[in-house]
């Protein structure tokens, strides 16, 4: 098994680990706020994608992302299927055929997601996924590749939702009761940055 393959099998495991052990949470945190799913369908998902992470593991970096992502869009119900999956499919679509440093790296990053705002209709600050990816693309595009300060700042982005008014997604129907609880889109990209930022630093 080449390193790329090493890497590849590395990130799906951990991902999708992380993603099993935090069901319970998103979950939790979905019910407060949305339909309750959350947790089921990210471990759906990620279930799908750790079963194929041998065929995945044997191709390019950037094909391995792209059959993830359409695995995320055609497993899991929700609006988690359709945005996640738009990242990881815009992340392979960005990469391919370039150098994977930290410059394309960032600039494919930075794509994905504006290809999950279109695919939402969306934007930071409205207590979505966006208020973790977002905040992580501008530190990185700033120059920061300090995988631990990636890491914290994924966890504290997440945590900043918990005061924000819900103004878009299943939780702007609570309006101001949509104050006070962590959105779980915000936290599963958290627990994803993380995951992928350990598996780098193992790397490293």
């Amino acid at each position: 098994m080449s390193d790329t393959e090493k890497l590849t099998a590395a990130l799906i495991e951990a991902v999708a680990k992380t993603v099993f052990d935090h069901v319970a949470e998103l979950t939790d945190l979905d019910q407060a706020i949305g339909d309750g799913d959350h947790g089921a369908n990210m471990k759906r998902g990620f279930q799908e994608v750790l079963d194929k992470s041998a065929e995945l593991s044997g191709m390019a970096l950037p094909d391995a992302l792209k059959a993830a992502g359409m695995a995320l869009v055609m497993k899991v119900g929700g609006a988690s299927g359709p945005l996640y999956g738009t990242l990881l499919m815009g992340l392979g679509k960005e990469l391919a055929g370039k150098e994977l440093d930290g410059d394309a790296v960032t600039g494919a990053f930075g794509a994905a997601i504006q290809a999950v705002m279109a695919r939402g209709k969306s934007k930071a600050g409205q207590k979505t996924m966006l208020d973790v990816l977002v905040p992580v693309h501008e530190s990185m595009a700033a120059g920061n590749r300090d995988l631990a300060a990636i890491r914290q700042l994924s966890s504290d982005a997440a945590l900043a939702t918990v005061p924000m008014l819900a103004t878009k997604g299943r939780a702007s129907f609570l309006g101001e009761r949509s104050i006070g609880h962590m959105d779980p889109g915000a936290r599963s990209s958290s627990l994803i940055i993380q995951a992928v930022c350990d598996v780098l630093q193992k790397g490293q």
